[in-house]
């Protein structure tokens, strides 16, 4: 991978606040862009087509994976849910770092297509904190926060596969946390190669 962008892979269970805190970094960022996922799910609450997700049919979806569309999809919680290769790729190359938000299965799959990507996973600070979160979100019912928890167990075991681990337990201390994670990997050699590479050609640096 080696276009000028950096890929930033942010992935946790249910309620651990992983969109607060890329939507929050995003904000105070300007060089840091989203790619937005398909999904066969329902919107929820006040999320837009081609802002949240591109919500699509089944049949949508099986047409992007017969034409190779994703660099990955996964099944969550019933639904399906994949990222676009076209969409990162075109933002690295213009020199934009992209966040992408997904479950641990998709954040392994892209580790292997792109091996400079920076894997970031969010933990909550307590099983009780995480299902209070659930709670007062307020948008699924009983049975679907049972099985967001029971799917929560499976995915935390997953967080050794990652570069950084984040535990969400103060907002502004995590939020800290991952704009530290962001600059780090902007001054690695490679990353400076990348996006300063006439630069590196003026002062003969290979």
């Amino acid at each position: 991978m080696d276009y000028p962008g950096n890929l930033f892979v942010v992935a946790a269970p249910s309620g651990a606040g992983k969109s607060s805190l890329v939507k929050a970094l995003m904000e105070l960022d300007s060089q840091v862009h989203p790619s937005v996922s398909h999904t066969t799910r329902s919107p929820r609450g006040q999320e837009k087509h081609g802002r949240e997700y591109f919500f699509v049919s089944h049949p949508e979806f099986d047409a992007m994976i017969e034409a190779d569309a994703f660099v990955e999809w996964a099944h969550v919680h019933g639904q399906r849910y994949g990222t676009s290769k076209k969409m990162i790729e075109e933002r690295m190359a213009q020199g934009s770092d992209v966040v992408l938000e997904i479950d641990y299965q998709g954040a392994l799959q892209i580790k292997k297509m792109y091996a400079n990507a920076v894997l970031i996973f969010i933990l909550p600070p307590s099983w009780e904190e995480l299902r209070s979160r659930l709670e007062r979100r307020g948008e699924d019912s009983p049975e679907i926060i049972e099985l967001r928890l029971k799917n929560a167990a499976e995915e935390l075991a997953q967080a050794r596969e990652f570069d950084f681990v984040i535990i969400n337990e103060v907002f502004e201390r995590a939020l800290f946390d991952l704009k530290a994670i962001v600059h780090a990997q902007r001054l690695r050699y490679l990353a400076q190669r990348r996006s300063r590479a006439s630069t590196f050609e003026a002062l003969h640096i290979a």
